[in-house]
C-alpha cells in the first residue's frame, strides 16, 4: 500500500510475493507496517515471510523495546523507529538509549521525517517545534542511521528536495537514507554523489522509473 503524503490512498496491492519477486535483486528492502503504526494490529507474520527472501529494515509502531526485538527475531535486520523517539515536542533521548542499549545502536534507524521544515510524527500529524537537523544532533549517539522523509514531496512525483536532504548529510556522521518524492535516476545518482541512499517507493509502483538497466 502507498500513500500520498500519508493520506491519500494511492496503490493497494495484496499480491506481495508478486512484490518480492520483483525486489530480490535489491541490496536491501524498506517494510513499514502501516497496521501496526496506526496500532490496528500488526503484520508480523508478513514480516516474517518477507525477511525470510529479502534484506529488510522494517518499521511501523515500534513503541517499545520489545516490539523492536520482536521484528528483529522476525528476520529484519534493523528496525526504523520514528514517532516514539519524541517526547513533548522533543527528542526522547531516554527511550533512544533504551533502545540502543536493548538491541545495539547499530540495528537502530531513527525517522526524522519533517514538512514545511518541521519534525511532524504521529503519521504526519502533528508538527513539532523542531528542525530536523536539530533533531537528528540529539538522536545521533542512539543509532546507526537516519531515515529522512521529505513529506511536502512523498508520493507526489514531482522530485525532492535536495538542499534539504544535502543539509542533513552535513548534520551528521551518520548513514542518512533519504525519501520522499524521488522520481529520476538524476536524483538517486546526486544523493549518492553525497554519500546519501534513497528509498524509491511511487517511481518504482507506477513503473515512472525503470531500474532495469
Amino acid at each position: 500500500m502507498q500513500l500520498v503524503q500519508g493520506e491519500r490512498l494511492a496503490i493497494r496491492d495484496a499480491d506481495v510475493s508478486a512484490w518480492v519477486r520483483r525486489f530480490e535483486g535489491f541490496p536491501k528492502v524498506q517494510v513499514i507496517d502501516l497496521d501496526a503504526a496506526m496500532s490496528q494490529g500488526d503484520n508480523l507474520a508478513l514480516v516474517r515471510s518477507i525477511a525470510g527472501t529479502l534484506r529488510c529494515r522494517v518499521g511501523g509502531g515500534i513503541r517499545t523495546v520489545e516490539r523492536a526485538r520482536e521484528l528483529l527475531d522476525a528476520g529484519a535486520e534493523q528496525i526504523i523507529a520514528g514517532s516514539a523517539l519524541f517526547k513533548d515536542g522533543r527528542p526522547d533521548v531516554a527511550f533512544a538509549a533504551e533502545l540502543a542499549r536493548a538491541v545495539g545502536a547499530d540495528r537502530v534507524i531513527a525517522a526524522v521525517d519533517s514538512r514545511s521544515g518541521r519534525v511532524v510524527v504521529n503519521g504526519w500529524t502533528t508538527s513539532l517545534p523542531l528542525a530536523p537537523a536539530d533533531a537528528i544532533r540529539a538522536l545521533e549517539p542512539y543509532c546507526g542511521e537516519f531515515l529522512y522523509t521529505h513529506v511536502d514531496a512523498e508520493g507526489l512525483m514531482r522530485g525532492t528536495d535536495l538542499d534539504a536532504i544535502a543539509a542533513l548529510r552535513r548534520a551528521t556522521s551518520r548513514r542518512l537514507t533519504a525519501a520522499g518524492g524521488i522520481t529520476t535516476r538524476e536524483e538517486i545518482d546526486e544523493l549518492d554523489r553525497l554519500g546519501i541512499d534513497a528509498v524509491v517507493g511511487m517511481a518504482i509502483y507506477t513503473g515512472a522509473l525503470d531500474l532495469s538497466s
